[in-house]
């Protein structure tokens, strides 16, 4: 069935504003962006808020994950959690990351499937897959390729990986159905998903809504965190656990990142940062207080 124009245009704002960050990172040094070379994107926000990039990886990955990786990789990270490090990953297993980006989840994940193993990244930004797999070679991982696609229509052939991960990106499509069903189609029978993404609990105020920019930095695309583990669930998947769940946090001086115990994990972005995003809908942070989290799933598709 045809995609609405609706759902095109949001899929081509989102190529858009991640395609811009890659071209940071692969055009010659002299062709720097209207934010300076220096200045790189956050998930939460990429058409206008602009943070350190290393920053949000340390507040992810850990010292030892990120040591040997270079800074094309680590300064470019766009997600909302580190997803290989409970994804149970074995020697051997083929893996698929969904939104691969610049490509720093595929490479911790085949340092643990190992040479016998396999990585595939599928991305949809042509950037992207030219960063990813400059990064590859840099790297020097040789079990891991990275290919053009979408993930409402992955090109892999049925039942043909072990694990899917992917790292706040399945919010960001328009047909989160189609997305699952295709991730269940991929999957070998026993094969698990697990994900990190961002979900709401409450209302989402409707000017986030209609804004393409918005969707491009992972906010609009959200749904109910109920919402989001039912389509798992409607897809086929079975055991669908949400093994984490942090909320977004406004304080007076800062945006929080808090546990469900409330315990502070870590600081999600800069407070103006997030402000900025929302002034433009005529919003605040505290119209978000405590609404927006991000969640780490998991789910099995069945033997």
């Amino acid at each position: 069935m045809k995609e609405t124009t609706g759902d095109e245009k949001i899929k081509e704002a989102v190529r858009e504003a991640y395609g811009g960050i890659a071209r940071r990172f692969v055009e010659e040094p002299t062709q720097t962006s209207c934010c300076g070379p220096t200045q790189t994107t956050s998930c939460c926000g990429p058409s206008e808020a602009t943070v350190e990039i290393a920053g949000a990886a340390a507040k992810l990955y850990s010292t030892g994950e990120l040591s040997d990786l270079p800074d094309t990789v680590t300064d470019i990270t766009l997600g909302c959690g580190n997803p290989t490090a409970i994804a149970e990953l074995q020697p051997g297993e083929v893996v698929l990351d969904l939104g691969s980006g610049g490509g720093i989840d595929c490479f911790l994940a085949a340092k643990k499937v190992g040479p016998e193993g396999r990585v595939i990244g599928l991305d949809m930004t042509p950037d992207m897959i030219k960063l990813a797999r400059r990064n590859a070679k840099k790297v020097g991982a040789k079990n891991v390729e990275f290919r053009y696609g979408e993930m409402e229509d992955m090109p892999l052939p049925d039942e043909s990986v072990d694990v899917i991960i992917s790292n706040c990106v399945i919010n960001l499509s328009p047909d989160k159905d189609a997305v699952f069903s295709e991730a269940y189609r991929v999957l070998r029978p026993g094969g698990r998903m697990t994900v990190s993404d961002i979900v709401f609990h409450g209302e989402l105020p409707q000017a986030i809504r209609g804004k393409l920019d918005a969707w491009a930095g992972c906010i609009a695309g959200a749904l109910q965190e109920s919402d989001y583990l039912s389509k798992i669930h409607a897809a086929g998947f079975e055991e669908v656990e949400v093994l984490s769940r942090d909320f977004l946090k406004a304080s007076e001086d800062n945006v929080q990142v808090l546990s469900d115990d409330g315990e502070k994990m870590r600081e999600a972005v800069e407070r103006e940062d997030v402000e900025s995003l929302l002034a433009k809908v005529g919003l605040s942070v505290q119209d978000l207080d405590q609404k927006v989290a991000s969640i780490d799933v998991q789910a099995r598709k069945p033997m």
